[in-house]
């Protein structure tokens, strides 16, 4: 988690820094600067919407996170930030829906502490994996340092010069910076092709991938789909496959933190910080 120090440090002891224009630019403006680089942005359907506050407020900072956890609320109300940008849902489900929530309290606490300090919570998911190259793979190929392994257009498929399916999984607990991750395959196998479909796109286009790569590394799976798929592959003998499950918090967080250098020099007047969530689970 960055520091009270850390974060104030950045912004010279204040969330806006010296040199502002005469007029601040709103929380609409920037949204409306970063959708001006999404191509065919604004669609007619997509979840990325304001699900809280007012975005005409004059804009105090940006905090971009995976998912705007109450524990994220509270650090932006803390240091004045007005705008958190999420790719997940704030509650708990793929639209934001709340009507089934209204007598649950722990969505009442969230969505008052919101209220209270005048939050705006905008989601940007569909449109930064619309992005060109997308956002999020492009933030996983600066995390593990593969930039120069991708394919031309397709960020998603790498060629690495080839080790085995045991160093990469250490590679990836390591630069993932996760307390565990979770393997299939032979741990000597070579590995060379290798796919990052993080996050969570489902068993077919999972699938559909491992036709074409030695490795899949992924944020998390059905375990009665692609973890069937590559223990039949493997079982079969012609073939071995390898599958790495980072968990999709941590796999997508990259793609995060690249929006929030992305973003900095888009609002050069404006303090522009990353906050991790971090892998909610522990393990015994």
């Amino acid at each position: 988690m960055i520091t009270r120090r850390d974060f104030l440090a950045q912004s010279g002891g204040g969330i806006i820094l010296a040199g502002l224009p005469k007029k601040v630019p709103t929380i609409q403006d920037a949204i409306n600067l970063i959708m001006h680089e999404i191509p065919g942005a604004p669609w007619d359907s997509t979840v990325d919407t304001v699900k809280s506050g007012d975005p005409s407020q004059p804009l105090r900072g940006v905090i971009t996170t995976f998912l705007a956890t109450h524990r994220t609320i509270d650090y932006a109300a803390q240091h004045g930030v007005n705008l958190i940008i999420t790719h997940e849902p704030t509650y708990y489900n793929h639209l934001d829906e709340t009507d089934w929530l209204e007598n649950n309290s722990v969505y009442q606490k969230k969505r008052k502490t919101l209220e209270d300090h005048g939050i705006v919570v905008w989601r940007f998911h569909d449109y930064w994996h619309a992005y060109k190259p997308d956002g999020i793979a492009t933030g996983v190929l600066k995390l593990l340092g593969w930039e120069a392994y991708a394919e031309a257009g397709q960020p998603q498929l790498c060629r690495i010069p080839s080790i085995s399916l045991a160093e990469l999984s250490q590679f990836m607990k390591t630069r993932f910076g996760a307390k565990r991750i979770r393997v299939m395959g032979n741990a000597g196998m070579s590995c060379s092709r290798i796919g990052l479909l993080v996050g969570a796109v489902g068993g077919r286009r999972q699938i559909e991938m491992l036709s074409e790569v030695d490795v899949l590394v992924v944020g998390e799976v059905r375990e009665w789909e692609t973890t069937e798929y590559v223990r039949d592959a493997n079982w079969q003998g012609d073939q071995e496959k390898g599958l790495i499950v980072i968990g999709h918090a941590l796999s997508e967080d990259p793609g995060m933190a690249w929006l929030a250098e992305w973003l900095e020099p888009r609002l050069p007047n404006t303090i522009v910080v990353h906050q991790p969530s971090g892998d909610p689970f522990y393990f015994i």
